[in-house]
């Protein structure tokens, strides 16, 4: 995983980034805090974010400082949710990031809970994300060399992304060595560190030991060149076609090279060529080193898109046009399904795959295994008001609506932001408090969203019919 910046990051997570950005400004940290918090569950590499809630989160507390009394009390209550992230850490980095944030919620200069986010954000391989806890750690301890190293390592990570902290590792480490001037570790990492910095910025580093050449480094920036224009979200056709041909030429001199193959069937996904994209997937399954669960994904995304791309192939003035719409549909959806049910099978305790399962048995009609695999899914915290918005479906499905009723105004009671997530469910459980014939109640969820949304889905007309009524 990568670090994201605003044009990143999906369309929703930007609209709730500007809402909290804005609140913000007004100094409305709770709200500005859930916001953020939203963003980053959504897209936890989002740094921009992070820093946001960051300083939001330190002025709710009444600043920055690190007093006596601020140290005495950090951690204070938080233990639970401690171990808690700590549990989930080496299964699910991200979630252990989301726990952490919760504690540092109320108390910002938490050293347990920023030691938590550096371990997970080197984990994800977010190097900006883990200077910043390192940040605080760093004023909590100011004298702990070994963290002091840390930092400055954590710095010099993240300087190919953020001018000047290099410089700043370096910093750091001087004002330490000044302190303690016969420290052999302070001085062999400053040494490291001054090293790291030149071979960075010169390209050298293949130069070490005699194993390059200036001609290498040239070689070098030129392949740099390419790569970054191999990972723009989107390339041109030019672009594509170039990359197509040059990673054909090479795989002729480089058959075992599987990146390059994996890349090539990327590329060719792109082009909707996907027989062509499979071909190179099933090459990579049948060297033996396709034990990778990404790959697997991979594959069931190229095919996914297969399908889509035929249903848009169907010329829509065809007369039976609906019915072969229909029937790649249902082909698509029991492809999905059976891949799914494989990564279950595979994965039984990974609580997002459930919440796919459960979306899949959903839109197939199976409400009872549905059912089952959302209630599973609960378990999980970035999927649980999701988890608990489609089982209310699923119980108002089947007609049990008092079930419906409780599940929406739980997860309702559990959603801070009314953003289009609980939107979604205020008019679901309008529209479930209607069917039990309790109108005076579902019109209340109604004028509701009429407060705030207006245009969104039939509200106006309920609401309208409702006062033309009195």
């Amino acid at each position: 995983m990568a670090e994201k910046t605003y044009n990143e990051i999906s369309r929703e997570a930007r609209v709730l980034f500007g809402k909290g950005s804005e609140a913000a400004q007004r100094e409305n940290n709770d709200y500005a805090i859930a916001l953020f918090n939203q963003v980053l569950e959504k897209e936890p590499a989002f740094y921009d974010c992070r820093k946001a809630l960051r300083a939001a989160q330190f002025k709710k507390a009444g600043g920055g400082g690190t007093g006596f009394f601020k140290k005495m009390l950090s951690g204070a209550g938080s233990s639970p949710q401690v171990a808690k992230a700590k549990m989930a850490l080496g299964k699910n980095p991200a979630e252990a990031m989301a726990i952490a944030e919760q504690i540092l919620n109320g108390d910002p200069n938490n050293s347990s809970a920023h030691r938590i986010i550096v371990d997970a954000a080197k984990a994800l391989e977010l190097p900006r994300t883990a200077a910043l806890s390192y940040e605080t750690l760093a004023k909590n301890s100011p004298k702990d060399r070994n963290l002091a190293i840390e930092f400055a390592q954590a710095l010099a990570a993240a300087g190919d992304i953020s001018e000047g902290e290099n410089n700043r590792g370096e910093k750091i480490l001087m004002d330490l060595l000044r302190e303690n001037p016969n420290d052999g570790d302070l001085s062999k990492a400053l040494k490291n560190l001054s090293a790291r910095k030149t071979m960075d910025q010169g390209g050298y580093g293949a130069l070490e030991g005699g194993e390059g050449s200036y001609r290498d480094i040239l070689k070098d920036k030129k392949e740099a060149a390419s790569l970054e224009q191999e990972k723009r979200a989107v390339k041109t056709e030019d672009t594509t076609e170039r990359l197509i041909g040059e990673y054909e030429t090479r795989l002729e001199t480089e058959p075992d090279n599987l990146k390059l193959v994996r890349s090539l069937a990327e590329l060719y996904t792109q082009k909707k060529q996907f027989a062509r994209a499979l071909e190179f997937y099933d090459r990579i399954k049948a060297s033996g080193m396709g034990n990778d669960p990404s790959l697997e994904t991979a594959i069931a995304n190229t095919i996914v898109r297969r399908f889509d791309h035929q249903i848009s192939e169907i010329n829509p003035f065809d007369a039976g046009h609906a019915e072969k719409v229909a029937a790649i549909q249902a082909e698509k959806l029991a492809f999905q399904l059976a891949e799914c049910q494989k990564r279950v099978e595979k994965f039984p305790t990974d609580l997002a795959i459930r919440f796919e399962m459960g979306a899949l048995h959903f839109q197939a009609g199976k409400i009872g295994e549905a059912i089952q695999e959302f209630q599973k899914a609960q378990g999980n915290p970035h999927k649980r008001i999701a988890a608990m918005g489609y089982l209310a479906q699923c119980y108002a499905k089947r007609k049990m609506f008092d079930l419906a009723a409780r599940t929406l105004q739980n997860a309702i009671k559990e959603k801070p932001v009314f953003d289009d997530e609980k939107k979604e469910m205020v008019y679901n459980l309008g529209c479930v408090l209607e069917s039990m014939g309790k109108k005076e109640e579902a019109i209340e969820q109604f004028k509701l969203i009429y407060e705030l949304d207006i245009s969104y889905k039939d509200v106006a007309a309920k609401v309208d019919a409702f006062y033309a009524g009195q």
